[in-house]
């Protein structure tokens, strides 16, 4: 069975750093593809950074630049640097674990991911 847990939120002020982890059991990351997600109150889930098996990443427009998404194949954890952080950036982050088979065009819709952490809060204050 495969678990996510993510860690590492909290409160920060605008233009500060915080590194989000997720650890990853039942399943090895060097093998697996995984996105970050996050949601703000009243908002949809939206897409903000992806890593493929081989290490290649790609970012949500708002965050690019700004976070950073890697892994750490000895500990089983992702992790998300974020940098420059703004009062927009608050909201519930939350990892989760590709399907098979998705193309690289679908990987930003959460219907893509079949395992999911329960997300970890994120609040920037201005």
């Amino acid at each position: 069975q495969v678990q996510l847990v993510e860690s590492g939120g909290g409160l920060v002020q605008a233009g500060g750093s915080m590194r989000l982890s997720c650890a990853v059991s039942g399943r090895a990351v060097s093998s697996t593809a995984m996105g970050w997600f996050r949601q703000a109150p009243g908002k949809e889930r939206e897409f903000v950074a992806f890593i493929t098996r081989s290490s290649v990443n790609t970012y949500a427009e708002s965050v690019k630049g700004r976070f950073t998404i890697s892994r750490d194949n000895a500990k089983n954890t992702v992790y998300l640097q974020m940098n420059s952080l703004k009062p927009e950036d608050t909201a519930v982050y939350l990892c989760a674990v590709l399907r098979m088979g998705i193309p690289w065009g679908s990987i930003g819709r959460t219907s893509s991911y079949d395992y999911w952490g329960q997300g970890t809060q994120v609040t920037v204050s201005s």
